[in-house]
């Protein structure tokens, strides 16, 4: 794609806003009617634009219209810029009330049970916020896939990301009763490797002092409940966050092992980049999780 640059800047938006109008809509008579223009206009103002950046955005047949490889990239772009602007005035407007699309990752873990029931509440609470979220195990490029904040926990890999602690969780070691009536009790972290450990999206477990544990054993599932479950099953050893075992720990279903070796609290941080440490939807939101998080997880 060829940068732009002199008299090409005098352009400014130009076919900016039309451009992203229809690769929101899919097709020129649609984007046409979301613009409130003609499909003439956008299909011109689209053509100049094309031809200022020297490549094709759009391939284009008879019955279809999609976007090609630098179309996708640069759609990607503009779509962050016309959203940002967008919530700029409306932030102005509304004096500062958050506006526009939200979009957060996190964990499967702490996603379904706790940030999206804390997000729902954002959103009843600001009319103006559109919400989404995605779910994924995975620590994701959240500038590169235009995610305005990610929920993340433990240490935080990447230095140019702002980060705001807004809870933290306790992880614990278990055992089923009847696990441990059949293979014992390990007394030391060494000891666990005579035992099934069950593994989690975790490839290492933490325990006091710094110390870890690589698990092996015969299960493994990136799902917190699946986790649970095969442990209830008798199947190994699991660490995992407390908020998944607290009502069979009272029922004794399952018991902690090396309770003398538990990890300190894990902190669960608010992630998002500079350019949007500033946006209202932002700001509020890591508010409302600081506010809010913590007491769900200790209830």
């Amino acid at each position: 794609m060829a940068i732009i640059t002199g008299a090409s800047m005098i352009s400014g938006w130009d076919g900016i806003e039309e451009f992203v109008a229809v690769a929101r809509a899919g097709s020129f008579t649609a984007g046409a009617r979301a613009f409130d223009a003609s499909v003439t206009h956008m299909s011109r103002s689209i053509g100049r634009l094309e031809q200022r950046l020297e490549t094709r955005l759009f391939n284009r047949t008879t019955r279809s219209l999609y976007l090609t490889e630098s179309g996708r990239v640069f759609f990607a772009q503009c779509q962050r810029l016309v959203e940002e602007r967008e919530e700029a005035i409306a932030a102005l407007i509304q004096h500062n009330e958050p506006f526009g699309l939200l979009r957060v990752t996190c964990s499967y873990a702490l996603g379904e049970r706790f940030i999206s029931p804390l997000l729902r509440e954002f959103a009843q609470i600001h009319a103006g916020v559109q919400v989404e979220i995605d779910l994924d195990n995975d620590v994701v490029d959240i500038a590169g896939r235009g995610y305005d904040l990610a929920v993340r926990t433990g240490h935080l890999e990447d230095s140019r990301l702002i980060a705001t602690r807004v809870a933290q969780r306790e992880l614990i070691t278990v055992a089923s009763r009847d696990y441990i009536s059949h293979q014992g009790k390990p007394a030391r972290i060494a000891d666990l490797a005579a035992h099934e450990c069950l593994t989690g999206s975790a490839s290492q477990w933490q325990f006091r002092y710094g110390q870890t544990w690589r698990p092996d054993g015969r299960w493994k599932c990136n799902s917190g409940s699946s986790l649970l479950d095969a442990c209830l099953a008798g199947m190994g050893i699991c660490q995992i966050p407390a908020f998944y075992v607290g009502e069979h720990l009272a029922a004794g279903r399952l018991q902690s092992v090396l309770d003398d070796q538990k990890p300190e609290d894990e902190p669960i941080w608010a992630v998002y980049s500079a350019r949007r440490q500033l946006a209202p939807k932002v700001t509020r939101l890591v508010s409302h999780l600081r506010t809010r998080l913590q007491t769900m997880l200790d209830g």
